[in-house]
């Protein structure tokens, strides 16, 4: 078999991921918690027309994907998004988002640390959180440190075992279902999903509140446009990579809930554990509710691979938009001989020290509710922006008009920018949401205000750069 030359970057880094690590990055940073963790929740709160709340995100996240992958595609040197944001959409918003991205994703890295100790306590239930999370996190932190290939086949893995354990529930269910087994429950059958079928079982608001949660399940998709910047030939994994890796989430998701409810009446089942874990348990496997909490461990793992990763990158790419004499610029914007950015890895990780300390409280499922919220709010700004950024480079000289473009983009991107309004809205009216969405409008506010006066300050002082 003949070796892949590694394409080596202008700034340092390594073109060393192949097509199979980039679908699975992005395979592995969005399947994880949300499905095996929160899928319980959302089920219980709507019942079967959950399918219907996971289709219409997958198709907006689609054509969000659709949008970077356009750019990316364009220019596929960038490590990040973000950065045509601040090129489309001017210094001062780039900043903010740069910021609002990179904390985003330290929340959601606290709500999988977070998910991995609740599952090592599984077995292991005299173990304090803090120390499960602080092991976890120094180990795929120093994976992240040694190079991007390493962190790419270490999630190669990851993803797998999670995508085996999903299939095994798909086919455990669909022989349990075909067959009609007996549970304590009643009948396996696929008639438990159609069955005195409601729309909204427990209301409008009910249903509505799902999005959010849902919405939280998706995020980490855009990881695959995180990853070109060090993929091996970046036009055509761009393209195969969009066009698919969402396809095979939707399939994994819709397999799983559609298995799931069938084998448990959706009014049985215990939102406060994991649905596969219940799932083998009905089908007479005790033991392999033991393994499906190591793979649901190995997923969250995954996905904490994944965020690190992500935020190391975009700590590194806003250190490099700083000024060259700057403390940030100086200690940060480096790259190691390995081709990796270990200062900006380092201080992502050691910023997510935060959630060893707050599990010193023993409100680990609060922590894990509280950061899983704030982390909606972030991104739906985030994708948001990188949409209006898509619409500028439409109409900038960066076009590729024989480019890979978003589809019937004059109706799908006004509509995708409104359906993320609309979440961030419907975050008012969900109680434990409110919060989080007032916080998000006062980073948006005070931070943005800051940033603007920043920036201002720059120019003022280098009138030269303008």
């Amino acid at each position: 078999m003949q070796k892949t030359e590694v394409t080596k970057n202008a700034d340092g880094t390594r073109r060393s991921l192949s097509n199979r690590n980039v679908q699975m990055i992005a395979i592995g940073g969005t399947i994880g918690t949300g499905l095996f963790l929160g899928s319980g929740t959302t089920i219980s709160k709507t019942g079967p027309s959950i399918l219907l709340v996971y289709l219409v995100l997958g198709i907006f996240f689609f054509l969000m994907m659709r949008a970077l992958g356009e750019m990316l595609y364009s220019d596929p040197s960038q490590h990040t998004f973000v950065a045509f944001i601040t090129r489309y959409l001017g210094p001062t918003v780039g900043h903010f988002t740069g910021w609002t991205y990179w904390l985003g994703l330290s929340f959601c890295a606290m709500a999988e640390i977070t998910a991995i100790s609740t599952y090592v306590q599984f077995w292991f239930p005299t173990i304090p959180s803090w120390i499960i999370q602080l092991v976890f996190l120094g180990t795929l932190a120093g994976v992240n440190l040694i190079a991007a290939k390493l962190f790419g086949e270490a999630e190669f893995w990851f993803a797998l075992i999670k995508i085996v354990a999903i299939l095994a529930l798909i086919a455990t269910g669909a022989f349990m279902m075909f067959s009609h087994s007996v549970t304590p429950l009643g009948h396996a059958s696929i008639q438990n999903i159609s069955q005195n079928f409601s729309m909204f079982p427990h209301g409008a608001m009910s249903f509505i509140s799902a999005f959010p949660m849902v919405f939280f399940a998706f995020q980490g998709i855009e990881f695959v446009s995180i990853t070109i910047g060090e993929a091996q030939t970046p036009h055509k994994i761009i393209k195969k990579a969009v066009n698919e890796t969402l396809l095979k989430i939707l399939i994994f998701y819709f397999g799983a809930l559609i298995v799931i409810m069938g084998i448990i009446p959706w009014t049985h089942l215990n939102a406060a554990s994991s649905p596969f874990v219940q799932v083998f348990k009905l089908a007479g496997f005790p033991a392999a509710a033991a393994i499906i909490n190591f793979v649901v461990l190995t997923s969250a793992s995954s996905s904490l691979n994944s965020f690190i990763f992500s935020a190391g990158r975009h700590f590194y790419q806003l250190a490099t938009e700083t000024p060259e004499d700057s403390f940030m610029h100086r200690h940060f914007a480096k790259i190691s001989k390995n081709g990796v950015p270990v200062a900006a890895i380092t201080m992502s990780a050691f910023c997510l020290l935060i959630t060893p300390l707050m599990s010193l409280t023993n409100a680990t499922a609060s922590v894990f509710t509280i950061v899983a919220g704030s982390s909606n709010d972030m991104y739906i700004l985030v994708y948001a922006l990188a949409m209006i950024a898509h619409r500028k480079y439409r109409q900038s000289s960066d076009f590729l008009p024989n480019g890979f473009k978003m589809p019937w983009y004059n109706i799908t991107s006004p509509l995708t920018i409104a359906f993320f309004a609309i979440i961030f809205v419907t975050l008012f009216f969900i109680p434990q949401d409110i919060i989080g969405a007032v916080g998000a409008i006062i980073w948006t506010i005070v931070f943005g205000g800051v940033t603007y006066m920043h920036q201002r300050s720059m120019a003022v002082a280098n009138p030269e750069n303008d």
